[in-house]
C-alpha cells in the first residue's frame, strides 16, 4: 500500500472543499495551502474555480506567487479548473488590469468566454483520456483556450471544435468543474499524474 499521496489545493480563494472531497475520496492526503511552506510538503497541487484576478492578487499578498512558479517550471503535477486553468495559461486575454499567471502551459486563455453567470450551461464533451464514457461537464463563468501551442495536447473540444480541456507535461487545466458533478476522473487522471512524477 504505502503511504498516501499528498496533494493540496490552494486555499486562498474559491471552491476549495469540493476539490479537497474529492481528492479524499480518492485516498489522497489533502493539504489546504496558503503558504510556501505549505507548498513544499506536497507532490501535487490543484487550483480550483474562483475568480482568477482574485486569486492572482491573493497569491502575490501571501508570498506564493514565486515559489507557485518555481513548483510548476520544476515540474510539480497541478490541475486547474476554470479560474485554475487560466492561472496556469501562459498568456490571457482580456485580462484586469495588471493581472498576471503562474504560467506553464503554452496556450491563451479568454476569461468569461462564454459570458456571465446567468450564461453558465452543461454539456457532455468526449474525453478519450479518461475513458469511453461521456464526460458531463459544468461550464460557469468559464474561460475558454484561444489557442494552443504544439506541446499542448488538446483533450476535450465543444461540438464547434473550441478548446477546454488540455494537458502539457506534469499540467492540466479545464474550463469546467468536474468536482461539482461526481466526475471523478479528471482528479483520477491527475492523481495518477502525481504519481507517475
Amino acid at each position: 500500500m504505502g503511504s498516501r499521496l499528498r496533494v493540496g489545493v490552494l486555499a486562498l480563494q474559491g471552491d476549495v472543499r469540493e476539490h479537497a472531497r474529492v481528492l479524499d475520496g480518492l485516498g489522497a492526503e489533502v493539504t489546504l495551502v496558503r503558504r510556501p511552506d505549505e507548498l513544499a510538503m506536497v507532490d501535487g497541487l490543484v487550483l480550483p474555480g474562483g475568480e482568477s484576478s482574485v486569486i492572482d492578487k491573493l497569491s502575490r499578498a501571501f508570498g506564493m506567487q514565486h515559489p507557485l512558479r518555481e513548483a510548476i517550471a520544476g515540474g510539480m503535477p497541478v490541475y486547474g479548473t476554470c479560474a485554475g486553468l487560466i492561472l496556469l495559461a501562459d498568456r490571457i486575454t482580456d485580462g484586469i488590469d495588471g493581472q498576471e499567471t503562474f504560467g506553464g502551459i503554452d496556450v491563451v486563455v479568454r476569461r468569461n468566454a462564454f459570458g456571465s453567470q446567468v450564461d453558465s450551461f452543461e454539456t457532455d464533451l468526449d474525453v478519450p483520456a479518461v475513458g469511453e464514457a461521456p464526460v458531463h461537464a459544468v461550464f460557469i463563468r468559464a474561460p475558454l483556450v484561444e489557442s494552443a501551442g504544439e506541446g499542448v495536447e488538446q483533450l476535450a473540444t465543444l461540438d464547434d471544435g473550441r478548446i477546454v480541456a488540455v494537458r502539457q507535461g506534469s499540467l492540466l487545466g479545464t474550463s469546467f468543474h468536474p468536482e461539482m458533478t461526481g466526475e471523478l476522473r479528471f482528479h483520477e487522471l491527475f492523481l495518477d499524474m502525481v504519481r507517475a512524477a
